[in-house]
């Protein structure tokens, strides 16, 4: 989780200030929804809310998340080299704008008029008011806008961790209901109020209940709503003004910027190195839209390194959680003032398109397992070209469905051997399909033994090595030509094990990771210890001569009453 919050105190204070208002917002919408089934609810719910949004603290935080959080957007709004920006920021930026003004009636008309005129602002009270009218319209879409701005933020936050594109389809439907089960409640209770009002035997009850507003306080209220307008409009004129006086400035000098590969471009001075791409039409990954919270749109910056400013702390830490180099540097964070030459990690294809998120590396706990084919060069010498490739491919459509039967994939063909891994929610599920898979691979084996003994061919034997640990998955490779692949330790570690089953004369070794993921307290008598070239310290592993009856053998070992799957 500390990735999320990776950034300077700006861009901290900007989440967390919105995640307040969005956690409001939520809860707000929620409670207008009320209104569907019973106004006692809607009235109990807000009772509940005011407790906390009413209270000394209640109001201190949320209001001051409102200011923190359109003060920086704006802040950050006027200080912008350029408005070129990817379409998604351009709508959330836009409603952002757009939130103050049309919020500014909403509380001027509930708060200011409960605070100082002593309005009882309940639910009704405020549905009353705008049922069936222009302002009703007007809050209607101020509750839309709110909400689209909240939840693209949150996503754009969000969206580099598994779990949530994971679960961004049930994700992504139930931030739909919120607004329409909202605007439901809204209709409902309006139209109810509404007609309790036209009654003559209710109005009175209700004018009383509500301390209803009378005229003079109605034009007090309105005169105060139309001074917050202007004094929003005033700061929106000044982050307009200072937008150009900063981009007049700027446009008066300019540094000329190469990219590794192409093109060269000339733009003005003061810009970050990532607004100098978009100004000038070159693509440039950035994930989180140039706020400092990733680290896509790094570069290495190949000439003219020393003329940069040094990298802020919350730069540097970013870029050490990476483990980049040292002239590797924030495009969102430098702002050239010289002639730089820079590389982009995460740079275009072929096409001219930025690479999906998805090419860019996530880092994931999982199982993977290395298989060899053992004594095939001693076995294919003297053979025709065809039949070595004929025999390979009758073997790995024998034995590698067994894998793919357990979600897990061949991520490469090794010549006579692969590597495949697991994917699943958690370590515990792909540690457990990877040991249905070893199971699974060495009856197949038997099965395809069988085949070669009815031919007349000697059986074909194999070494299984498999490890638990966390890899590095992405597209690893030039533009236009790079597959998803994993690395990392364990992926060298499970190598490693699979090597060892030769001289320990079995068939498989399964890593004590992969078996305490999956729930198996093996005995350590029964476990073999590793010394493995290239791995810092011994590990243990159990020796399987025939993975084909691996459960059973597991349970024999624990005692267990049922098998773990």
């Amino acid at each position: 989780m500390a990735d999320l919050w990776r950034g300077t105190l700006a861009t901290q204070l900007r989440i967390a200030s919105g995640l307040i208002l969005f956690v409001y917002a939520l809860t707000h919408f929620l409670n207008i929804g009320l209104g569907l089934f019973s106004p006692q609810w809607l009235h109990a719910a807000q009772d509940w809310r005011q407790v906390v949004t009413r209270s000394l603290f209640g109001t201190v935080v949320i209001y001051g998340a409102f200011a923190v959080h359109i003060t920086l957007s704006l802040v950050k709004l006027a200080g912008r080299g350029t408005l070129r920006m990817p379409v998604w920021e351009a709508v959330q930026i836009t409603l952002g704008v757009l939130i103050p003004i049309l919020l500014a009636a909403h509380l001027i008309h509930t708060r200011t008029a409960h605070t100082f005129f002593g309005v009882n602002d309940e639910m009704s009270y405020i549905m009353l008011l705008l049922i069936g009218s222009w302002d009703g319209w007007k809050q209607s879409l101020l509750l839309l806008i709110v909400w689209l701005h909240g939840c693209i933020g949150l996503h754009f936050w969000l969206r580099g961790k598994v779990w949530w594109r994971r679960n961004l389809p049930l994700l992504s439907g139930t931030a739909a209901l919120v607004p329409a089960f909202a605007l439901a409640g809204f209709l409902v209770e309006g139209r109810r109020i509404r007609d309790a009002f036209a009654q003559d035997a209710q109005r009175e009850t209700l004018l009383e209940r509500f301390n209803f507003p009378d005229s003079e306080t109605f034009a007090a209220l309105v005169t105060l709503t139309e001074q917050m307008r202007w004094v929003l409009g005033g700061i929106t004129a000044l982050v307009i003004a200072g937008y150009l006086i900063r981009y007049v400035m700027v446009r008066r000098r300019s540094v000329t910027i190469r990219y590794a590969a192409g093109p060269e471009i000339r733009a003005p001075r003061g810009l970050t190195l990532l607004e100098m791409s978009r100004l000038r039409g070159v693509p440039h990954a950035a994930l989180c839209g140039g706020r400092g919270r990733c680290t896509t749109c790094r570069v290495v910056v190949e000439d003219g390194a020393d003329q940069l400013h040094p990298p802020s702390e919350a730069e540097a830490r970013s870029l050490a959680a990476v483990g980049a180099q040292g002239n590797t540097r924030l495009a969102c964070q430098i702002r050239p003032q010289q002639p730089t030459t820079v590389f982009r990690v995460f740079r275009p294809d072929g096409k001219s398109k930025l690479r999906e998120h998805a090419s860019q590396g996530e880092e994931k706990e999982l199982a993977v397992l290395f298989l060899d084919m053992r004594g095939f060069t001693a076995r294919t010498t003297g053979q025709l070209p065809y039949d070595v490739v004929f025999l390979l491919n009758r073997f790995f459509d024998a034995i590698v469905p067994a894998i793919n039967a357990e979600g897990g994939s061949v991520d490469k063909y090794l010549g006579d051997g692969f590597l495949a891994l697991f994917e699943a929610p958690d370590a515990q599920g792909s540690a457990r399909a990877a040991l249905r898979a070893i199971e699974g691979i060495a009856r197949s084996l038997e099965g395809f033994n069988q085949t070669l003994s009815r031919e007349g061919e000697p059986p074909v034997a194999i070494g299984v090595g498999a490890h638990l640990g966390n890899v590095v998955l992405g597209e690893i490779g030039a533009a236009g030509q790079a597959p998803r692949t994993l690395i990392g330790d364990t992926v060298n570690t499970a190598s490693r094990i699979e090597g060892a089953t030769k001289a320990e004369g079995v068939q498989a070794l399964i890593s004590l990771p992969v078996l305490r993921a999956a729930g198996w307290d093996v005995p350590r008598k029964a476990l073999v210890v590793l010394d493995l070239r290239g791995v810092a310290a011994p590990l243990e592993a159990l020796p399987l001569k025939d993975a084909g009856a691996l459960h059973e053998h597991l349970k024999a070992l624990t005692g267990a009453a049922t098998a773990q799957v």
